[in-house]
């Protein structure tokens, strides 16, 4: 699947990844997709749940080499 803006947290703890995840959706268009890379294991509860209260889409999650890469879809 293709995204439109990639951040990478890799190395960075619990909150980090979200509080810069929410950043960066903040300054995107609704149904624009942000690919975050993250390591930090507790990304993998905090993301969906930050997903679910804010209204955005989940589309996935893989992982590569340790790291984590999260698809989320920005909400209205």
């Amino acid at each position: 699947m293709q995204w439109d803006v990639e951040i990478d947290c890799a190395g960075l703890l619990c909150p980090l990844p979200v509080l810069r995840a929410r950043k960066r959706l903040m300054g995107m268009a609704a149904g624009e997709v942000l690919r975050v890379l993250a390591t930090d294991k507790m990304a993998a509860i905090d993301l969906p749940h930050f997903c679910a209260q804010s209204g955005h889409e989940l589309l996935g999650s893989s992982e590569s080499c340790g790291i984590d890469a999260y698809l989320i879809r920005r909400g209205a």
